[in-house]
Parts: C-alpha cells; structure tokens; sequence
C-alpha cells in the first residue's frame, strides 16, 4: 500500500512541475511595461498588470535613491522608456534606458552636475559571464540594471524598442 501513495506523490510533483513551468516566449502576449523594484531587486515584465516574467537584477553601486549626477553609481527611478538597444557592447546585449528626462536634466544642470547618461538593461561582462550567481548577488555596476545573460536574451527577445520603463524604489 505504501508503494501506491509514494507512486502518487511522484506523479502529483513532477505534474506540477511541469505545469509550473513558464510559457515560451513565443507564446506570451506583448510585453507593454518593464517595471524595475529596487528594493526587491526584481525586473518584471508586464502585460497591462499580468507579470509574464521575473528576473533578479543588480544596480548601482550606490543604489538607494534616485540618480542626481554622473558618477554617483546610484539606478535612476521614474519612468522612461527603452528607446533603443545595442548587441555590440561590451556587455552581453543592452536596452538602454531614456534616462536624462527633462527633469533629471533640470535638476542636474540646476546643482552644478552632469547627470551622467548611458543607463542600460544589461547582461554580464564576458569576462565574468560564469559567475552569473555571485555578481547577481552583487550592487556592482555605475547605475545600470544587469541581470544574467540568460535573462537578457529573453528580454531582448520580448521588449519593442519604445516600450516604457518604471524604475521604482
């Protein structure tokens, strides 16, 4: 008897599993907002308030606040949008963020400061691209969002140039 319950455990787990697997790309709806949290280190890839993904991300440096200056390592946060993308750099693949706005331009300009610019979506040095788990565990970049190479390829694969980014505290 014990056999036949230990059988049906196997099947319920492995079931799940595979249900709990996530759709393939080619079958999720059009991702039409990326909202990264920084206090919980996830990106997120929305359709309307469906999330389609999950990613963990690192930031800045200094990342707690919103980016002032060029050079003070800080992510920014509000809303911008992914405008345009790069496959020759010296990342694996990167989105870049619209990041100065009007506002960050104003501010900057208004205490004296650059505000610094070139914020990207990124995947991982190649020189460190087998040590996803320890820099993802990391704040290491100057204000850009990283996240696997793994995970930047599906993003690059799911993200239109254009789509609106949200980059909260």
């Amino acid at each position: 008897m014990p056999s036949r319950y230990l059988l049906a455990f196997i099947i319920a787990v492995v079931a799940s599993a595979w249900f709990a697997r996530p759709a393939p790309a080619s079958n999720l709806p059009a991702v039409d907002r990326v909202i990264v949290d920084k206090s919980q280190r996830q990106l997120y890839l929305m359709h309307g308030r469906q999330v389609l993904r999950t990613y963990p991300v690192s930031l800045g440096k200094n990342p707690t606040g919103h980016k002032l200056r060029q050079g003070d390592q800080r992510t920014p946060e509000g809303q911008y949008r992914l405008d345009w993308r790069s496959a020759d750099s010296s990342y694996h693949l990167a989105l870049h963020i619209s990041y100065p706005g009007p506002h960050d331009l104003e501010t900057a300009y208004r205490n004296g400061d650059q505000p610094g610019g070139n914020i990207m979506i990124h995947g991982l040095p190649g020189k460190f691209a087998d040590g996803a788990k320890v820099l993802l565990d990391l704040d290491w970049t100057d204000g850009c969002i990283a996240v696997s190479n793994e995970a930047i390829e599906e993003i690059w694969q799911l993200v239109t140039d254009n789509t609106i980014i949200e980059i909260v505290p």
